[in-house]
């Protein structure tokens, strides 16, 4: 095993054997929470920064602006937009979907932050960016604490009152 220092990037080096690399994946403190109310609530949590009052989804320990350390905790809209998205037409090995699948990043209503997720009942080219979404959940016994605990984004439904204007 060599422990030179390597001054230029382009300079490559290899380790002969074996390299362990064993390891647990943890949510950590904010994760778990996040995580644990999806799974048992259907619920999107945020940390809210008392200096800045931004809400941070998915939540974090510490303001990205002002350095504040994160410790109120808020449900959030289960709502958002459409920042941006794409549509993919083969999955992961290369082959042909039969359905595409719409993925979206989506922001979430009045926080800093959002997530990338999948969009559906909506088809393709109805998508657009700015497009109001809502999150569709898994039935309680279906949810794991993940991230698919969340099946999709659909577009919201207009408030009745909205809609008879």
């Amino acid at each position: 095993m060599s422990l030179e220092k390597i001054g230029d990037p382009r300079d490559l080096t290899h380790w002969m054997g074996h390299m362990e690399t064993d390891y647990s994946y943890t949510y950590g403190i904010a994760g778990e929470k996040f995580f644990k109310e999806l799974k048992e609530n259907a619920k999107i949590m945020g940390t809210r920064c008392k200096n800045c009052n931004l809400i941070y989804v998915p939540p974090r320990l510490f303001c990205e602006r002002c350095f504040e350390k994160l410790d109120t905790w808020e449900t959030v809209s289960k709502r958002g937009s459409v920042h941006t998205y794409t549509i993919a037409n083969i999955d992961i090995d290369g082959s042909k979907l039969k359905k595409p699948i719409i993925w979206a990043m989506i922001k979430i209503d009045n926080v800093h932050g959002g997530f990338v997720h999948k969009l559906g009942e909506v088809d393709s080219k109805d998508v657009e960016i700015g497009m109001h979404v809502e999150a569709v959940f898994k039935s309680r016994k279906e949810r794991e604490g993940s991230m698919l605990d969340i099946k999709y984004f659909r577009p919201a439904k207009q408030k009745l009152e909205k809609a008879l204007r």
